[in-house]
């Protein structure tokens, strides 16, 4: 989910690891030449969703750190490729802890229904990463770090 720290335990998980990070919310907005809002507001979600998919089936990456979008879990396809090359760590939160990280929700640029409240992307979103994640992690109380070390433990 937005705010649950990908990308910041990601980075950090990649340095542990000594593997590349890949954002693939920076590769789309970089191949698109804008950011996630401005995609949205001119293609719609759905377009946003299936340049995420594109971007993940085109990578690699079976020896780096990926943070994907929220919207990921979305593509059967786009899954599946990363648990061929991969492990899937969810990182679990309470969507009202969420939220409160998030200071940008109209304006963020995320693959959802225009009217669709944060509330109601969680509880649309949550089966589907229990159903993928290889590995969860509850992130509740813990920082970057222990969340970091928690994942860095689980894969071994």
């Amino acid at each position: 989910m937005p705010g649950a720290g990908k990308s910041t335990v990601g980075v950090i998980l990649a340095k542990y690891l000594s593997k590349e990070f890949i954002d693939t919310d920076l590769l789309i907005q970089i191949r698109h030449n804008m950011n996630l809002q401005n995609i949205v507001d001119m293609h719609g979600y759905l377009k946003l969703r299936q340049f995420e998919e594109n971007e993940i089936l085109q990578m690699n990456a079976a020896d780096s750190v990926i943070a994907t979008g929220g919207s990921a879990v979305y593509s059967p396809k786009a899954m599946q490729h990363l648990k061929k090359n991969g492990t899937i760590i969810y990182l679990k939160n309470d969507c009202k802890e969420l939220l409160g990280r998030i200071h940008d929700f109209e304006a963020r640029g995320l693959a959802k229904k225009k009217d669709q409240t944060f509330d109601e992307l969680c509880r649309e979103r949550e089966p589907l990463y229990i159903k993928y994640g290889d590995i969860t992690v509850d992130c509740k109380n813990k920082n970057h770090e222990d969340i970091t070390v928690e994942i860095v433990n689980a894969l071994k």
